[in-house]
């Protein structure tokens, strides 16, 4: 590549000059300058002037199976040479997509058996809220087109995605959403619970908020429920073990379709192929797209449910929607590689039974004591940690978040890549980290916590 013959400084402006990141300040990005990420190997990235950083996000929750991976490169490349580019349109297919439609099968919940691709998940989400909707249409139902989110939720950044999601500062912004999205309270109990109320409670009345909203409109006009199995953007948030199956149980009791998104959480996160088998939950839609090639390729899976699926066969009609790249063969060729290796390294029972186990364990007795942390919270490899000015009272530095970036800013420069969500820290690894990589990882998160309790007593 040409950019060994820039310096940081020319990348810099270079890059400030012409391009837009996403979820950005531009103002205060121009201040800094980029941090220019230029090779990664295993479960470690690289910056321009060699800094060696231990990836704990998976990119953007998405490499699961590690950077550097040859056979994934080989993949694109012999589908390049052979079929570089058809669509799914005028009836036609590819052999790809075909082939990695029947895996999708093989490995979902038993009654999800069809997909819709697209190339991220903002798109699958659109494709979700439309299909569901025209499902309804074809069922003689037009009226039944609300849809039920949660606060907080992140369902990606389109028109669609970002009115399905329950951030407020994307709402403003977006100055007009979707119509007919309403949002309801999300299962975060750490702030949220009642004093003396029982995780279990807690569960079951954040699940009665749902039935709330479906009586208030009446379930005759409420299509859907959206909600990932933990909340992932939104500082991974996992709820508790009574909350999904009562969701579940008031979804069948009105008739309401049930939409996961599993974005984040699908491919062996939670140990299992999808966090709907580790759950326990039996949704109508499963939105994926990340991890599916492990970010080397962008694409999205959209997988659908035997109930809608069989409507839109039996029904009939012209679903009008899809997109240029939808089933892309060069995307799904990685896709069934990276399907190939997660299978033949066996990355979801290691998580399920050795790797989660000890992250959670690692979490809880080498974290959770530090002063900063209120909570820590794990499921599977994908984990949260609370920053706090005083654990006992789980009061907060202000202002809000900013005492996580501290956090964030003293990880990053002693090698160690996390994320803040507000208050949170974050943790996504990817799915080849061992017990010895997890047990770096929370010394160097020691190491930020400490320097950044520092920082926090001197201001």
């Amino acid at each position: 590549m040409t950019y060994q013959n820039y310096s940081l400084k020319q990348l810099q402006q270079i890059d400030a000059a012409h391009h837009l990141h996403p979820f950005t300040d531009h103002q205060e990005l121009r201040e800094a300058g980029s941090r220019i990420i230029t090779h990664a190997n295993g479960p470690f990235i690289y910056d321009s002037e060699g800094a060696e950083i231990l990836d704990g996000m998976a990119g953007l929750w998405c490499v699961n199976i590690g950077y550097g991976r040859d056979e994934l490169a080989e993949a694109a490349y012999a589908q390049m040479k052979e079929l570089p580019y058809y669509n799914s349109f005028f009836k036609c297919s590819t052999p790809t997509p075909v082939l990695l439609s029947k895996k999708l099968a093989e490995i979902a919940p038993k009654h999800v058996n069809q997909v819709f691709y697209g190339s991220s998940g903002s798109e699958a989400n659109d494709t979700a809220l439309r299909l569901v909707r025209h499902y309804w249409v074809l069922e003689g139902k037009p009226e039944k087109n609300r849809i039920i989110s949660r606060k907080m939720a992140y369902h990606g950044s389109t028109v669609a995605g970002t009115s399905l999601g329950g951030m407020d500062g994307m709402h403003k912004q977006l100055g007009g959403a979707v119509p007919n999205i309403v949002h309801v309270m999300m299962p975060y109990a750490y702030e949220l619970a009642l004093p003396g109320e029982s995780d279990h409670d807690f569960g079951l009345r954040a699940a009665r908020a749902v039935e709330d909203a479906i009586l208030e409109a009446g379930a005759d006009k409420v299509a859907a429920f959206i909600g990932e199995p933990v909340m992932g953007a939104g500082g991974v948030k996992i709820p508790p073990a009574s909350y999904w199956p009562e969701v579940q149980r008031i979804c069948r009791k009105y008739d309401v379709l049930l939409m996961l998104d599993e974005v984040i959480t699908g491919y062996g996160r939670t140990g299992e192929w999808f966090a709907a088998q580790t759950l326990g939950i039996e949704p109508d839609t499963i939105t994926t797209a990340k991890a599916l090639t492990s970010g080397y390729q962008p694409l999205s899976a959209l997988l659908v449910g035997d109930r809608i699926a069989s409507t839109l066969v039996e029904k009939g009609g012209e679903f009008n929607h899809g997109y240029t790249y939808s089933g892309h063969p060069v995307a799904c060729a990685v896709a069934l590689k990276n399907l190939e290796i997660i299978e033949r390294e066996g990355l979801v029972d290691r998580v399920r039974n050795d790797t989660g186990p000890y992250f959670a364990k690692a979490l809880q007795e080498r974290i959770a004591g530090h002063d900063l942390v209120g909570e820590v919270r794990s499921i599977g490899l994908m984990g949260a940690i609370e920053i706090v000015k005083d654990k006992a009272t789980r009061e907060r530095f202000l202002p809000a978040g900013s005492a996580a970036v501290i956090v964030r800013d003293h990880a990053i420069a002693h090698g160690m890549m996390l994320r803040a969500t507000g208050d949170t820290m974050i943790l996504s690894p990817p799915l080849i980290w061992t017990r010895d990589t997890i047990d770096m990882a929370c010394d160097r998160i020691s190491k930020a916590l400490d320097l950044a309790q520092a920082d926090l007593r001197k201001r």
